[in-house]
């Protein structure tokens, strides 16, 4: 586990991928437009020395991605969050069967959601039903943008929405996790405005949504929105890594968050392999609020508040018992191949590298 100011923080990544954007994968522009995308917003808020090089970027594969999450103990679980963009990529980017490669060979150290697309029409409910089926889903990650075929978009609050949400009510995937966050090329920025959680989680208060990346740029309508709702959450990917270059921007953000939503409602999320946990984890929890920050907006980014972000409020979610998993992690496979007993064993954990 990851060592703070001589506290254990158990860390639960909620936003991780494992993707293929090889060129051999991409079937259209779009394809190649959105790595190029995703590339220029990991160079832009990576340390120089932590930059990978676009080749390894499109495709980094499940071995690498157990080394970064778990080669020097900065990451104890994380949740899979699927994006298909079928019509961009043959077999899918990042699809829940790629991902449960990983899931399904370490089941005890990972989450898989699965997804679901409204235009899909009773052929995708059946699919989901049949993920939820295989992979008994707590969760659904939702990409609003996508295109498919002359559609460039869907709305969460839409008749054919709430089908797929009344569908997740009955299976019991209670946690919606719907992209609301910064446009990829070439995806529409309006198809991933954070207006259309409102109506969907106020007509399910038995669902949890956790609105990816914190609806920026449009996070004042967002903590509007969780203001009033409180089955809102906000995923931190990518508001994590402005700590990097933008600290006193990403200490404007979590005094909003934390004004509005407050402490139990955040979950930190590194977007994997956007960015890359081994380094945004210290990078994250050693950024403070300023000085006039904390006067202005009356709170505290403190050990305990970081705690819960970084992973008690993702386990709340998804009945994970943070206890009962450290002592499972003192000897399972992670642990062994990886030779972090040391990092579970009594109360002392070794800190991650930095």
């Amino acid at each position: 586990m990851y060592e703070y100011e001589g506290e254990d923080v158990f860390v639960i990544d909620s936003h991780l991928h494992l993707w293929d954007a090889t060129e051999e994968n991409i079937v259209h522009e779009g394809g190649e437009q959105f790595i190029q995308c995703f590339y220029d917003y990991h160079t832009a808020f990576t340390p120089e020395e932590k930059q990978w090089s676009l080749e390894e970027y499109r495709k980094y594969g499940a071995d690498r991605m157990k080394q970064d999450l778990f080669g020097n103990a900065a990451v104890d679980m994380g949740i899979f969050q699927p994006t298909y963009l079928t019509d961009f990529y043959d077999e899918g980017f990042n699809t829940a069967e790629q991902n449960a490669e990983l899931a399904e060979e370490y089941p005890e150290r990972f989450v898989l959601n699965g997804t679901f697309d409204p235009r899909d029409g009773e052929e995708g409910l059946e699919y989901l039903e049949e993920l939820n089926d295989k992979y008994d889903l707590q969760g659904v990650k939702l990409y609003t943008a996508e295109w498919r075929g002359d559609s460039k978009g869907w709305r969460l609050d839409s008749e054919e929405s709430f089908k797929f949400l009344e569908k997740c009510a009955e299976l019991g995937i209670r946690n919606i996790h719907p992209h609301k966050g910064p446009t990829i090329r070439p995806l529409n920025r309006d198809a991933f405005d954070v207006a259309d959680v409102d109506d969907a989680a106020t007509s399910f208060p038995e669902l949890n949504f956790v609105v990816e990346h914190v609806g920026l740029p449009r996070l004042d309508d967002f903590c509007w929105i969780a203001a009033q709702e409180p089955n809102v959450y906000g995923g931190l990917a990518v508001a994590a890594p402005m700590a990097v270059h933008r600290p006193r921007k990403f200490g404007e953000i979590m005094g909003e968050l934390l004004f509005w939503l407050g402490e139990d409602r955040l979950l930190f999320g590194s977007d994997y392999a956007l960015w890359n946990p081994d380094w945004l984890v210290d990078v994250v929890m050693n950024a403070e609020l300023t000085d006039e920050q904390r006067d202005e907006y009356g709170v505290e980014l403190d050990l305990e508040t970081k705690k819960k972000i970084m992973g008690e409020n993702a386990a709340e979610l998804y009945d994970i018992d943070i206890e009962a998993k450290k002592e499972e992690f003192e000897s399972d496979d992670v642990t062994e191949e990886f030779g972090l007993a040391d990092h579970y064993a009594g109360s002392s954990a070794a800190p991650a590298d930095d």
